[in-house]
Order: C-alpha cells, then structure tokens, then sequence
C-alpha cells in the first residue's frame, strides 16, 4: 500500500477494504473494511467507488448509529446520490451494509478508525 501525505483527506485516497472471493453459497460477511476517521461523509465515497466494480449502483447504505460521529443523510457518489439509514438494529455495530438493487448486497466487517489497516 502506498503512504499518502497526512495533508489528504480520506476521499482522496483508496479506500482500505480487502474482500472475499466470489461465491454463489450465501455468505455473512463480504470483506473487512478499515475506514480511517469517523466521518462517514467523507469514507464513503471512497469505499463505495473500491466497490463498484463488484456491487454497481451501489444506492444505500445501512450503518450502527452509535458507531459514526458524523452522520449525514445521503453522500453523492460520482452521479448518484447513496442514502444513509442508521439503525440499532444492524447484526453487528461494526458492520456496514450496502445495497445495489438489482445486483446485491454487500456486508463488511468495520475495523474501527486507528485500529491497524491491512499493510
């Protein structure tokens, strides 16, 4: 992984997600998804776009209320805007699920911000 200047902000640097290989049996969890602050506005976007090649179209997103300091209602991803819902009633508070209608869902597992990224 490539060191960024601390002087970038998350948006404008990849996202750090490590997925799973693809398969047609269910599974529960998707990947593992190392945002880098708490501001959900801004890792989004990016995590979104690292996305988008497996789950197009991704439209809403689903997070733990109590897990996310800055919470807004929608973020704008390249020409769509992704809806954010906030419930207590996600299977984990540090998972995140993504909803691309038509294609799928996708559930990562949150490694909370300045826990240890994948190298």
């Amino acid at each position: 992984m490539t060191e960024h200047p601390l002087s970038e902000l998350p948006e404008d640097r990849p996202a750090r997600v490590r997925l799973g290989p693809l398969s047609d049996a269910p599974q529960r969890l998707d990947g593992t998804w190392w945002p880098r602050s708490h501001d959900l506005g801004r890792e989004l976007p990016p995590l979104i776009a690292a996305l988008d090649s497996r789950w197009p179209g991704i439209t809403r997103v689903t997070v733990c209320r109590t897990m996310w300091r800055i919470q807004p209602d929608s973020v704008t991803v390249g020409d769509r805007e992704v809806h954010i819902n906030r419930s207590g009633a996600v299977p984990h508070p540090h998972t995140i699920c993504l909803l691309a209608y038509g294609i799928g869902r996708c559930d990562l597992l949150v490694t909370p911000p300045g826990a240890q990224g994948p190298g």
